[in-house]
């Protein structure tokens, strides 16, 4: 049997891609889209605060575990711990002792509590704007990383909030403490940021 010409071959050849593109286009087209994927809302996100979150923050970069942790290493940026204050809970009986969990959270951050909210009081506003005036020394392109817990849109929303007081060089860190500790990081003790004047 004689072997094919190239003409022939050239032919095998091209069909034979045609039909491996047709079949990825079939394939693509049978595969549902993610259903895990969320969507940045058009505002500050709402209760329940501990959601699924996107993978995005327009204006701001989004860090893995290992950058936050490239940047924590070389102190390169600044760490804002966003995660609110504890609260008592309210079914507890009248005269019952209780006391807040201690917060720990990556060394050297500084805790900005009550941050996240999707809306603040005239007074938390205030507080948060002279605490990031006061921890960046005034310096609007000052680098910041803003994290929480794993799926909390609390450091979402504060790290938006940022950008929109007009800070230039804004990161979110998603994974937040959990993720930080998870990957066998170290953590420390942390009281909430009071300001100095």
């Amino acid at each position: 049997m004689r072997p094919p010409s190239r003409l022939a071959a050239a032919f095998l050849a091209a069909a034979s891609l045609i039909l491996a593109s047709v079949a990825a286009v079939s394939v693509s087209a049978t595969v549902p889209a993610r259903a895990d994927v969320v969507p940045e809302p058009e505002d500050y996100r709402g209760p329940p605060y501990r959601a699924p979150v996107p993978a995005t923050l327009v204006g701001a970069s989004v860090l893995t575990t290992a950058e936050a942790k490239a940047l924590w290493e070389t102190k390169a940026a600044l760490f804002v711990d966003t995660l609110p204050t504890p609260k008592r809970p309210a079914n507890l009986p009248e005269g019952t002792l209780w006391r807040a969990p201690p917060r720990e959270d990556v060394p050297g951050s500084v805790w900005l509590a009550n941050t996240g909210y999707d809306r603040l009081s005239t007074e938390m506003d205030a507080y948060y704007t002279a605490a990031l005036a006061e921890i960046t020394h005034g310096d609007a392109d000052a680098p910041l990383v803003f994290y929480c817990l794993s799926e909390c849109w609390m450091s979402w929303n504060a790290a938006r909030r940022a950008l929109e007081y007009g800070y230039t060089n804004v990161s979110w860190y998603p994974e937040g403490t959990d993720g930080w500790s998870n990957s066998g990081l170290p953590l420390e003790h942390r009281e909430p940021y009071e300001l100095t004047r």
